[in-house]
């Protein structure tokens, strides 16, 4: 859908008219829309055909709000034959909900769809008392943010038998090549000779090898120098600890997190931030064979770590220890190193559907990060750590294990895992994303639809712009 800024004394040809209301005596229809018990609340959506007109109803002047209002008014119009629709908004600090909200919510995965309707050139005209160099801004950088993100939710949409490791590794580099990036993939060899027997022996079972992903974008003079580290499990089968048939139904979306890192350089690319940045991928599968890894193995981490498998479905972790570790020994002087992941089940059942849990060992960096999900739109909170979940992972036979001895705290067991690849001179400059829950969700929500939601990229790319 293209969109445009249009100044108010233009003069546009006919089309539908979006109209968000919070209260119904304030509509020109009021009599229509009262017939049609029409109230004006979230989601709530007719089509007057008539006179032309979309009325959405909306509760609050939040982003949240004004982002499923414009969503939901979309998707109405999308299912017209009108090719033009319009919306006049007073409040100019709106825009950046108004352009986001109706391109999130105009995707749509059809890729394997046999009888999928082509895309119709339909145009949203954003109208405003005065067009400024300020509002063009707004648009082209939240049109790149939503691009970005609807790139992720169509990789993590994918099917596994089409999307692999190696294909993975191909589209970074063609993210790569198109942004202007650096982009160095490696090999199982090279995760053999570097010691990455953590991330290795994920993936040995299956027929497809796992790729470490490096991108890198190096701006002049850049301010701040920011890591990124994802988890890319293109299918987790749960390895020999064989997930139930029913968990395994949404396991394209483990890779998630290195989906996410993967859309947040594209958009930093675009957006040229001046800031240098790295996204680091661990693309993985985790699969059964006579080659797997198995509960009781003892491996070595790159750091040196030695870890005890007390369950292959714990696999995530290990793939993010060596990536971590990677990062750290590759990479000097960072800034910041967040790593994102669709860690825990654990970290669902403690905040729902919709939350990431961000964990680190810096309150003030882990409430920064919570601030700019809720600008950019995302839900986030902490989840702290503890001393006496610490211990719960600690092995009699190596030096931590990968699951905890106890079945709670699952989400923070799991950061604190991770904590133990952390160097010390990066402990406070370090955030884990658990997007477990919002990554991918079955039915749609405000402007996400089934599936995937690109959780993590807006909300990073709000924390890197404020840098």
């Amino acid at each position: 859908m293209k969109i445009n800024l249009v100044d108010k004394n233009k003069k546009l040809k006919s089309g539908l008219e979006i109209i968000i209301l919070n209260d119904l005596e304030k509509a020109k229809d009021k009599k229509a829309l009262k017939s049609l018990n029409f109230e004006p609340k979230d989601e709530a959506c007719t089509l007057l055909v008539e006179s032309e007109r979309i009325y959405v109803g909306c509760e609050g002047s939040d982003y949240d709000s004004i982002a499923i209002a414009i969503a939901t008014a979309i998707r109405k119009f999308s299912s017209t034959t009108f090719k033009s629709a319009k919306v006049y908004i007073e409040d100019t600090t709106l825009l950046k909900a108004i352009v986001e909200g109706a391109l999130l919510g105009n995707y749509k995965f059809e890729n394997y769809k046999s009888n999928a309707k082509k895309n119709k050139k339909q145009e949203l005209n954003i109208i405003v008392d005065e067009v400024s160099s300020k509002l063009e801004k707004v648009l082209e950088d939240s049109t790149i943010i939503c691009k970005a993100v609807n790139k992720v939710r169509t990789m993590v949409n994918t099917a596994p038998a089409d999307f692999y490791p190696e294909v993975m590794a191909e589209i970074a580099n063609n993210i790569a090549l198109e942004n202007e990036l650096e982009c160095s993939i490696f090999d199982e060899k090279y995760l053999e000779k570097n010691s990455m027997n953590a991330m290795l022996s994920v993936g040995r079972a299956s027929v497809h090898e796992s790729k470490l992903i490096h991108l890198s974008y190096k701006p002049k003079n850049a301010s701040k120098k920011i890591v990124l580290v994802g988890k890319g499990l293109t299918y987790d089968s749960g390895g020999l600890s064989l997930k139930p048939a029913d968990y395994m139904t949404t396991m394209k979306s483990d890779k998630s997190g290195g989906c996410a890192v993967l859309g947040i350089l594209y958009a930093v690319a675009k957006l040229k931030l001046p800031i240098e940045v790295h996204g680091i991928v661990g693309a993985v599968e985790n699969m059964i064979g006579g080659n797997a890894y198995k509960p009781d193995d003892i491996l070595t981490a790159k750091n040196g770590t030695t870890i005890e498998v007390k369950n292959t479905d714990a696999e995530g972790r290990l793939v993010l220890a060596d990536c971590l570790c990677y990062a750290q020994d590759e990479i000097k002087d960072i800034d910041y190193i967040f790593d994102f992941a669709t860690l825990t089940g654990a970290c669902i059942v403690g905040v729902g559907e919709y939350t990431t849990g961000i964990m680190g060992n810096n309150d003030i960096l882990k409430r920064n990060a919570v601030l700019s999900a809720l600008r950019a739109g995302e839900y986030a909170t902490t989840l702290d750590f503890n001393r006496f979940l610490r211990k719960t992972i600690k092995s009699e036979v190596a030096d931590i294990s990968n699951i905890a001895n106890t079945r709670y705290g699952g989400a923070i067991t799991a950061g604190i895992f991770l904590d133990n690849f952390i160097y010390e001179e990066n402990k406070d400059k370090w955030i884990h994303f658990d997007i477990a829950g919002p990554a991918y969700v079955e039915k749609a929500w405000g402007y996400n639809p089934f599936g995937a939601s690109g959780a993590g990229v807006r909300m990073t790319l709000e924390f890197l712009k404020s840098l």
